[in-house]
C-alpha cells in the first residue's frame, strides 16, 4: 500500500509554449478565497497537456519514510501525490487526465507521518475559459496496487467521498487562464 507514496517526482513534460497553446495558473483555494499557485499548465491544440509546477509554493518532508512536496497551511498541510501510473495527459474529451495530476493527501501540521485515508481528489468542471474542481476524500490507498495493463483510470466514482469543504483548508482548485 506504501509504495504509491514514491519518491515526489512530478510529471513534467516542458516544452516551448507556440501560439496554440494555451496557458494557465492552478491555484488551490481557501473558503475564504486565499489562493496559491502551485503550478501552470499548457494545453495544447490536440489536447494533450504540460504541467510546470510552482518549486516555490511547496516545502519539503520526509513522511512514512518517502519524500513529499508539502504546502503548509494552519494547522493542515497539502501534500502532493504523484500519479504513480501510465496516463494519457490528455483533456480533448474530459478533466479526468488533470484530476488524476493533482492528487493530495492531507495531514495536520504537528503529525509525523501520512495516512492514505487522508487523500483529496479534486473534481473539475470547465468554467467559461478555465476550469474549476471541489475537494472530495478519497483513499488513496486505492492505488497501492498497480491497475491492469491499458487501465488508465482506476479511480471509480465509487471511491470518492463528497465531503464539508468547510472542513478542510484548500477545498477548491481553479485553473484560470493566464491574460
Amino acid at each position: 500500500m506504501i509504495r504509491v507514496f514514491c519518491a515526489f517526482a512530478v510529471a513534467v513534460w516542458v516544452g516551448g509554449v507556440s501560439a496554440a497553446d494555451t496557458l494557465y495558473r492552478v491555484e488551490l483555494r481557501s473558503v475564504a478565497g486565499d489562493s496559491i499557485e502551485i503550478a501552470q499548465l499548457s494545453t495544447h491544440a490536440d489536447g494533450k497537456y504540460t504541467i510546470t509546477p510552482n518549486a516555490g509554493a511547496y516545502t519539503d518532508h520526509f513522511l512514512s519514510m518517502r519524500p513529499f512536496k508539502c504546502l503548509e497551511g494552519p494547522g493542515k498541510h497539502w501534500c502532493h501525490v504523484p500519479y504513480p501510473y501510465e496516463i494519457a495527459r490528455d483533456i480533448s474529451g474530459d478533466l479526468v487526465d488533470l484530476e488524476y495530476d493533482f492528487l493530495f493527501l492531507w495531514k495536520a501540521s504537528t503529525d509525523y507521518g501520512i495516512d492514505t485515508w487522508n487523500g483529496i481528489y479534486y473534481v473539475l468542471a470547465r468554467d467559461g475559459d478555465g476550469m474549476i474542481g471541489q475537494a472530495h476524500e478519497i483513499d488513496l490507498g486505492t492505488l497501492a496496487v498497480p491497475p491492469a495493463a491499458g487501465e488508465l483510470r482506476p479511480i471509480a466514482a465509487k471511491d470518492l467521498h463528497e465531503t464539508d469543504l468547510g472542513s478542510h483548508w484548500l477545498p477548491y482548485l481553479h485553473i484560470v487562464p493566464v491574460r
